[in-house]
Protein backbone atom coordinates (compact mmCIF):
# COMPACT_ATOMS: atom_id res chain seq x y z
CA UNK A 1 0.00 0.00 0.00
CA UNK A 2 0.95 3.81 -0.68
CA UNK A 3 -0.03 4.71 2.75
CA UNK A 4 -0.64 2.95 6.13
CA UNK A 5 -1.60 4.14 9.88
CA UNK A 6 1.13 3.81 13.03
CA UNK A 7 0.48 5.00 16.76
CA UNK A 8 2.72 7.84 17.71
CA UNK A 9 4.85 6.20 20.65
CA UNK A 10 4.36 9.33 22.89
CA UNK A 11 8.10 8.83 23.61
CA UNK A 12 9.87 12.29 23.95
CA UNK A 13 7.08 13.89 22.76
CA UNK A 14 4.09 16.22 24.83
CA UNK A 15 0.96 16.60 23.16
CA UNK A 16 -0.42 20.48 24.50
CA UNK A 17 -4.14 20.97 24.58
CA UNK A 18 -5.37 24.15 23.61
CA UNK A 19 -4.84 28.20 23.49
CA UNK A 20 -4.74 31.15 21.99
CA UNK A 21 -2.34 34.12 21.89
CA UNK A 22 -0.98 37.56 20.33
CA UNK A 23 2.27 39.20 19.85
CA UNK A 24 4.74 42.08 18.63
CA UNK A 25 8.35 43.51 18.45
CA UNK A 26 10.82 45.19 16.01
CA UNK A 27 14.39 44.84 16.53
CA UNK A 28 14.66 45.92 20.30
CA UNK A 29 12.51 45.54 22.84
CA UNK A 30 8.73 46.99 23.03
CA UNK A 31 8.03 50.28 24.59
CA UNK A 32 6.48 50.34 28.14
CA UNK A 33 7.79 49.49 31.21
CA UNK A 34 10.03 46.62 31.00
CA UNK A 35 8.38 43.19 32.15
CA UNK A 36 10.31 40.65 34.18
CA UNK A 37 9.64 38.15 31.60
CA UNK A 38 11.76 38.61 27.85
CA UNK A 39 11.64 37.11 25.43
CA UNK A 40 12.80 37.22 22.06
CA UNK A 41 12.28 36.16 18.16
CA UNK A 42 14.77 35.61 15.20
CA UNK A 43 13.12 35.27 11.95
CA UNK A 44 14.80 34.00 8.86
CA UNK A 45 12.43 36.43 7.09
CA UNK A 46 10.51 39.32 6.72
CA UNK A 47 7.52 39.53 8.90
CA UNK A 48 5.26 40.87 6.07
CA UNK A 49 4.90 37.57 4.23
CA UNK A 50 1.71 37.09 5.59
CA UNK A 51 3.04 33.57 5.94
CA UNK A 52 5.38 32.06 8.16
CA UNK A 53 7.04 34.78 9.91
CA UNK A 54 4.13 36.93 10.12
CA UNK A 55 2.87 34.30 12.41
CA UNK A 56 5.88 34.31 14.56
CA UNK A 57 5.41 37.79 14.71
CA UNK A 58 1.63 37.86 15.64
CA UNK A 59 2.60 35.09 18.08
CA UNK A 60 5.73 37.03 20.27
CA UNK A 61 2.66 39.90 20.33
CA UNK A 62 0.24 38.15 21.86
CA UNK A 63 2.74 36.64 24.20
CA UNK A 64 3.40 40.48 24.94
CA UNK A 65 -0.21 40.91 25.12
CA UNK A 66 -1.55 38.08 27.04
CA UNK A 67 1.28 37.49 29.63
CA UNK A 68 2.78 41.46 29.97
CA UNK A 69 6.33 40.32 28.89
CA UNK A 70 9.09 42.57 27.00
CA UNK A 71 9.70 41.35 24.13
CA UNK A 72 12.35 41.98 20.39
CA UNK A 73 12.72 40.67 17.23
CA UNK A 74 15.79 40.48 14.70
CA UNK A 75 15.10 39.21 10.97
CA UNK A 76 18.40 37.45 10.54
CA UNK A 77 20.09 37.65 7.39
CA UNK A 78 22.90 34.19 7.01
CA UNK A 79 23.27 31.83 9.18
CA UNK A 80 26.14 33.27 10.87
CA UNK A 81 23.53 35.60 12.74
CA UNK A 82 21.56 32.78 14.55
CA UNK A 83 24.30 32.23 16.56
CA UNK A 84 25.33 35.77 17.24
CA UNK A 85 22.05 36.42 17.73
CA UNK A 86 21.16 34.15 20.30
CA UNK A 87 24.02 34.82 22.08
CA UNK A 88 23.38 38.62 22.49
CA UNK A 89 19.92 37.49 23.73
CA UNK A 90 21.70 35.10 26.41
CA UNK A 91 23.73 37.74 27.70
CA UNK A 92 21.31 40.29 27.95
CA UNK A 93 19.22 37.53 30.40
CA UNK A 94 15.76 37.33 28.47
CA UNK A 95 13.73 34.21 29.72
CA UNK A 96 12.65 32.95 26.17
CA UNK A 97 14.62 33.03 23.03
CA UNK A 98 12.64 31.49 19.91
CA UNK A 99 14.64 30.66 16.52
CA UNK A 100 11.92 30.51 13.58
CA UNK A 101 12.52 27.82 12.16
CA UNK A 102 14.57 24.63 11.49
CA UNK A 103 17.50 26.26 10.32
CA UNK A 104 18.29 27.68 13.93
CA UNK A 105 18.46 24.54 15.72
CA UNK A 106 22.22 24.39 15.32
CA UNK A 107 22.82 27.71 16.69
CA UNK A 108 20.80 26.68 19.63
CA UNK A 109 22.64 23.52 20.58
CA UNK A 110 25.53 25.62 20.28
CA UNK A 111 24.93 28.36 22.27
CA UNK A 112 22.06 27.02 24.75
CA UNK A 113 24.73 25.51 27.08
CA UNK A 114 26.61 28.87 27.47
CA UNK A 115 23.23 30.39 29.16
CA UNK A 116 21.90 28.02 31.26
CA UNK A 117 18.85 30.48 32.61
CA UNK A 118 17.94 31.03 29.09
CA UNK A 119 15.30 28.68 27.49
CA UNK A 120 16.50 28.71 23.48
CA UNK A 121 13.73 27.55 21.15
CA UNK A 122 13.64 26.30 17.80
CA UNK A 123 10.25 25.73 14.96
CA UNK A 124 11.10 22.53 14.39
CA UNK A 125 14.14 20.47 14.12
CA UNK A 126 15.08 18.55 17.34
CA UNK A 127 15.71 19.84 21.35
CA UNK A 128 18.88 18.98 22.76
CA UNK A 129 18.43 19.36 26.65
CA UNK A 130 16.67 21.13 29.76
CA UNK A 131 17.36 24.81 27.84
CA UNK A 132 17.32 23.82 24.56
CA UNK A 133 13.81 22.91 23.03
CA UNK A 134 12.24 22.48 19.63
CA UNK A 135 8.72 22.48 18.64
CA UNK A 136 7.75 19.76 16.09
CA UNK A 137 4.40 20.53 14.61
CA UNK A 138 2.58 17.73 12.35
CA UNK A 139 2.74 19.76 9.46
CA UNK A 140 2.15 16.57 7.37
CA UNK A 141 -1.22 15.70 8.36
CA UNK A 142 -2.90 19.21 7.50
CA UNK A 143 -1.04 18.66 4.01
CA UNK A 144 -2.46 14.92 3.76
CA UNK A 145 -5.78 16.30 3.91
CA UNK A 146 -4.94 19.56 1.35
CA UNK A 147 -4.16 16.82 -1.08
CA UNK A 148 -7.05 15.20 -0.54
CA UNK A 149 -9.18 17.97 -1.48
CA UNK A 150 -6.63 18.81 -4.25
CA UNK A 151 -7.39 15.54 -5.94
CA UNK A 152 -10.74 16.06 -5.73
CA UNK A 153 -10.95 19.16 -7.40
CA UNK A 154 -8.08 18.37 -10.16
CA UNK A 155 -10.07 17.89 -13.58
CA UNK A 156 -6.15 17.51 -15.19
CA UNK A 157 -4.68 14.35 -12.70
CA UNK A 158 -1.60 16.88 -12.11
CA UNK A 159 -0.76 18.85 -9.25
CA UNK A 160 1.99 21.18 -8.16
CA UNK A 161 3.57 21.74 -4.96
CA UNK A 162 6.61 24.95 -4.37
CA UNK A 163 8.72 25.47 -1.76
CA UNK A 164 11.11 28.09 -0.69
CA UNK A 165 14.32 25.73 0.05
CA UNK A 166 14.27 21.89 0.37
CA UNK A 167 14.26 21.62 4.47
CA UNK A 168 12.70 18.60 5.52
CA UNK A 169 9.24 19.50 7.27
CA UNK A 170 8.77 21.14 3.50
CA UNK A 171 9.80 17.90 1.45
CA UNK A 172 7.59 16.03 3.89
CA UNK A 173 4.66 18.53 3.46
CA UNK A 174 4.59 17.74 0.05
CA UNK A 175 5.01 13.77 0.19
CA UNK A 176 2.20 13.84 2.58
CA UNK A 177 0.05 15.75 0.18
CA UNK A 178 1.00 13.43 -2.58
CA UNK A 179 -0.47 10.51 -0.76
CA UNK A 180 -3.40 11.90 0.12
CA UNK A 181 -4.01 13.39 -3.11
CA UNK A 182 -3.65 9.31 -4.07
CA UNK A 183 -5.61 8.26 -1.60
CA UNK A 184 -8.50 9.99 -3.50
CA UNK A 185 -6.91 9.62 -7.51
CA UNK A 186 -4.47 7.10 -7.25
CA UNK A 187 -2.93 8.13 -10.69
CA UNK A 188 -2.72 11.58 -10.10
CA UNK A 189 0.71 13.43 -10.26
CA UNK A 190 2.67 15.90 -8.51
CA UNK A 191 5.12 18.56 -9.58
CA UNK A 192 7.64 19.71 -6.75
CA UNK A 193 9.87 22.80 -7.18
CA UNK A 194 12.25 24.57 -5.13
CA UNK A 195 12.95 28.40 -5.58
CA UNK A 196 15.89 27.86 -3.29
CA UNK A 197 15.25 31.31 -1.32
CA UNK A 198 12.11 32.38 0.89
CA UNK A 199 12.20 35.82 -0.55
CA UNK A 200 11.61 36.03 -4.33
CA UNK A 201 8.09 36.30 -5.23
CA UNK A 202 9.41 36.60 -8.86
CA UNK A 203 10.91 33.51 -8.96
CA UNK A 204 7.71 32.23 -7.14
CA UNK A 205 5.56 33.35 -9.94
CA UNK A 206 8.30 32.04 -12.60
CA UNK A 207 7.67 28.36 -11.16
CA UNK A 208 4.45 28.76 -10.58
CA UNK A 209 4.10 29.34 -14.74
CA UNK A 210 6.09 26.40 -15.43
CA UNK A 211 3.98 24.08 -13.38
CA UNK A 212 0.99 25.22 -15.12
CA UNK A 213 2.42 24.79 -18.46
CA UNK A 214 3.07 21.43 -17.62
CA UNK A 215 -0.84 21.26 -16.87
CA UNK A 216 -0.94 21.36 -13.06
CA UNK A 217 -4.15 22.97 -11.85
CA UNK A 218 -4.02 23.15 -8.24
CA UNK A 219 -0.18 24.27 -6.56
CA UNK A 220 0.52 24.07 -3.41
CA UNK A 221 2.42 26.83 -2.43
CA UNK A 222 5.01 26.74 1.47
CA UNK A 223 7.41 29.52 0.28
CA UNK A 224 6.69 32.55 2.38
CA UNK A 225 7.38 35.49 0.94
CA UNK A 226 8.40 34.17 -2.60
CA UNK A 227 4.93 32.10 -2.43
CA UNK A 228 3.16 35.39 -2.58
CA UNK A 229 4.29 35.10 -6.89
CA UNK A 230 2.34 32.01 -6.87
CA UNK A 231 -0.81 33.40 -5.93
CA UNK A 232 -0.07 36.16 -8.65
CA UNK A 233 0.12 33.26 -11.33
CA UNK A 234 -2.81 31.55 -10.52
CA UNK A 235 -5.08 34.63 -10.56
CA UNK A 236 -3.82 35.47 -13.84
CA UNK A 237 -4.95 31.72 -15.52
CA UNK A 238 -7.81 30.26 -15.60
CA UNK A 239 -9.25 27.36 -13.55
CA UNK A 240 -6.72 26.25 -11.36
CA UNK A 241 -6.04 26.63 -7.81
CA UNK A 242 -3.60 27.60 -5.08
CA UNK A 243 -3.51 26.14 -1.69
CA UNK A 244 -1.51 28.57 0.83
CA UNK A 245 0.20 27.05 3.96
CA UNK A 246 1.63 28.38 7.78
CA UNK A 247 -1.22 31.19 7.87
CA UNK A 248 -4.22 31.16 6.96
CA UNK A 249 -3.78 32.48 3.48
CA UNK A 250 -7.58 32.16 2.28
CA UNK A 251 -7.96 35.48 1.80
CA UNK A 252 -5.16 36.68 -0.24
CA UNK A 253 -6.56 35.38 -3.57
CA UNK A 254 -10.37 34.06 -2.36
CA UNK A 255 -11.36 33.44 -5.75
CA UNK A 256 -8.53 30.99 -6.57
CA UNK A 257 -7.69 29.81 -3.13
CA UNK A 258 -8.96 25.89 -2.36
CA UNK A 259 -7.87 26.49 1.34
CA UNK A 260 -4.72 26.73 3.73
CA UNK A 261 -2.38 24.43 5.52
CA UNK A 262 -2.30 25.84 9.03
CA UNK A 263 -0.08 26.04 11.91
CA UNK A 264 -0.96 28.27 14.30
CA UNK A 265 2.02 29.69 15.31
CA UNK A 266 0.48 32.12 17.80
CA UNK A 267 -1.38 29.31 19.47
CA UNK A 268 1.28 27.36 20.17
CA UNK A 269 4.02 30.29 21.06
CA UNK A 270 1.49 31.40 23.89
CA UNK A 271 1.60 27.65 25.36
CA UNK A 272 5.11 27.63 25.52
CA UNK A 273 5.82 31.29 26.88
CA UNK A 274 3.29 30.19 29.70
CA UNK A 275 5.21 27.10 30.75
CA UNK A 276 8.46 29.33 30.29
CA UNK A 277 7.29 31.92 32.34
CA UNK A 278 6.78 29.26 35.27
CA UNK A 279 9.61 27.09 34.61
CA UNK A 280 7.82 24.17 33.51
CA UNK A 281 8.77 23.46 29.72
CA UNK A 282 9.53 19.34 29.42
CA UNK A 283 11.27 18.31 26.26
CA UNK A 284 13.27 17.77 24.44
CA UNK A 285 10.62 18.13 21.87
CA UNK A 286 7.52 19.61 22.22
CA UNK A 287 4.79 18.02 19.87
CA UNK A 288 1.61 19.55 18.07
CA UNK A 289 -0.53 17.75 16.01
CA UNK A 290 -4.56 17.82 14.71
CA UNK A 291 -5.27 17.16 18.41
CA UNK A 292 -4.54 20.20 19.66
CA UNK A 293 -5.59 22.05 16.94
CA UNK A 294 -2.56 24.12 15.97
CA UNK A 295 -2.12 22.30 12.98
CA UNK A 296 -4.96 21.76 10.84
CA UNK A 297 -6.60 22.09 7.06
CA UNK A 298 -8.74 25.29 6.27
CA UNK A 299 -10.70 25.08 3.50
CA UNK A 300 -11.81 28.58 1.71
CA UNK A 301 -15.95 28.46 2.05
CA UNK A 302 -15.61 30.07 -1.33
CA UNK A 303 -14.25 27.52 -3.15
CA UNK A 304 -16.03 24.64 -4.64
CA UNK A 305 -15.97 21.72 -1.67
CA UNK A 306 -15.18 17.86 -2.60
CA UNK A 307 -17.41 15.72 -3.10
CA UNK A 308 -19.98 14.53 -0.36
CA UNK A 309 -17.54 11.09 -0.30
CA UNK A 310 -14.31 12.70 -0.03
CA UNK A 311 -15.33 14.95 2.75
CA UNK A 312 -16.32 11.77 4.65
CA UNK A 313 -12.94 10.14 4.07
CA UNK A 314 -11.30 13.48 5.05
CA UNK A 315 -13.20 13.84 8.49
CA UNK A 316 -12.35 9.99 9.15
CA UNK A 317 -8.67 10.55 8.21
CA UNK A 318 -8.72 13.92 10.29
CA UNK A 319 -10.14 12.27 13.41
CA UNK A 320 -7.73 9.17 12.91
CA UNK A 321 -5.00 12.35 12.75
CA UNK A 322 -6.54 13.21 15.63
CA UNK A 323 -6.53 10.01 17.83
CA UNK A 324 -2.91 9.74 17.57
CA UNK A 325 -2.38 8.01 13.75
CA UNK A 326 0.08 8.65 12.02
CA UNK A 327 0.44 8.60 7.74
CA UNK A 328 3.53 6.90 6.52
CA UNK A 329 4.14 7.86 3.46
CA UNK A 330 6.49 6.92 0.34
CA UNK A 331 8.77 9.15 -0.72
CA UNK A 332 8.21 10.00 -4.85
Amino acid sequence: MFYSWVRRSGIGFINIGLLYLTACSGGERSGGRESAFQVALLTPGPISDQAWNATAYHGLERIRDSLGASISHIQTKTPAEFEENFRQYGTKGYDLVIGHGFEFQDAARRVGPQFPKTLFVTTGGEGTGPNVVALSFAFDEPSYLAGMAAAAITKTGVIGGIGGTELPPVKLGFEAFLAGARLVRPDIRLLVAYLGNWDDAGAGKEQALAQLNQKADVIYQNADAAGLGVFQAVRQAKGVWVIGSNADQNRLAPEVTLGSVLIDVPHAFLLLARQAQLRAVRGPTIHFGTASDVVRWVPNPLAPAPPAKVLAQMDSVRAVFAAGGRPVVTPR
